[in-house]
């Protein structure tokens, strides 16, 4: 089983299927065995069910205000249920990653989306019980609590989180006694490398045991420029979307690393601090401009995906209505 970080200094890698498997098992077994093959030490697959997402009215024509600007994004409820619906993974696809992963060598993880959830994809047979959490819900404390019935460590991604919210989650998860890392990421997608401001790492180091960079630039234009200077920054994680096919056949196709980028950034990894140092130095002579701010505020198109994927999937409440992650309120 790869190390942690606690165990070894060495980035750990975090491969990201999100919907490249286009719903299609052979597809994710290939993801798999590339993503193995080519350095992942964690592979995460997305517990997404088309069935969790509600209609809200407000996302059904967007809103825009009478200056021209965008107040709330434009995704019909149709549209996007018929999309995800193709994308569907069952519970028994869940097991089937887990074995697959675990004969392949590599740890297997997942993010949850829906509260209601839990039990069933939290009691399967992880053989290590580490979940992600997705930035959209660092803060939904009832969604948390029940996790940790399930999981033992936390991986949480921070973007769309205010510091208070982040302050607030760490303070959770030492009341709870689970082991977490946080991960800075910048919830746009792609984001620019002047959006990455990778010094927020040295922020969230003071609150948690480990950190990271989730890593949402456009691959065409900046290949793995932020993933290697987080790693010589000294990130416990980097995190990347990965695919197997052509850039523009998926959803997450442009900000997803191929093998053998990913297999260039596992041979990174595994460099002296000073041969990373070199490396960037000389190949990424503009890699300052990515450092930025510890407490950077969050953009106006991350506020507006904040605004769609906070409550994007929800649990039904039995009476045609829908229970949010954040709510303090008992499923049925």
């Amino acid at each position: 089983m790869p190390a942690t970080p606690a165990q070894d200094s060495m980035t750990q890698l975090i491969i990201e299927l999100c919907q490249n498997h286009m719903g299609d098992r052979a597809q994710l077994g290939r993801l798999i065995e590339a993503a193995a093959a080519n350095g992942a030490d964690i592979v995460k697959m997305q517990s997404i069910f088309s069935d969790d997402l509600p209609r809200r009215l407000r996302f059904e024509d967007g809103a825009t205000a009478p200056d021209g600007s965008v107040e709330a994004i434009k995704r019909p409820h149709a549209a996007e249920r018929e999309r995800l619906a193709r994308l569907d993974l069952t519970v028994d696809d869940h097991k089937w990653f887990i074995g697959t992963c675990r004969g392949l060598g590599v740890i297997p993880m997942t993010t949850i989306f829906a509260r209601h959830r839990v039990p069933a994809i939290g009691a399967l047979e992880w053989p290590r019980r580490v979940v992600k959490v997705a930035s959209y819900d660092c803060a939904s404390r009832p969604f948390l609590h029940e996790l940790a019935k399930y999981f033992d460590e936390f991986i949480i991604s921070t973007g769309a989180s205010t510091d208070d919210e982040i302050v607030g989650t760490v303070a959770l998860m030492r009341d709870l006694g689970r082991s977490f890392t946080l991960l800075h990421c910048v919830t746009s997608y792609p984001n620019a490398l002047t959006m990455c401001h990778l010094d927020r790492m040295n922020w969230l180091r003071e609150l948690a045991p480990s950190t990271g960079w989730s890593d949402h630039t456009l691959v065409e234009r900046d290949g793995l420029t932020a993933s290697k200077v987080a790693i010589m920054l000294g990130a416990d994680y980097v995190e990347r979307h990965f695919t197997v096919s052509a850039k523009d056949e998926t959803k997450d196709g442009p900000v997803s690393i191929t093998p053998a980028l990913l297999a260039e950034l596992d041979a990174f990894r595994r460099r002296s601090k000073d041969e990373q140092r070199a490396e960037v130095e000389r190949e990424i002579p503009e890699w300052r401009a990515l450092i930025g701010d510890r407490r950077r505020q969050l953009t106006p198109t991350e506020l507006l995906n904040r605004d769609y994927y906070r409550g994007r999937f929800a649990s039904p409440d039995g009476a045609d209505g829908w229970i949010y992650n954040w709510e303090e309120r008992p499923l049925p």
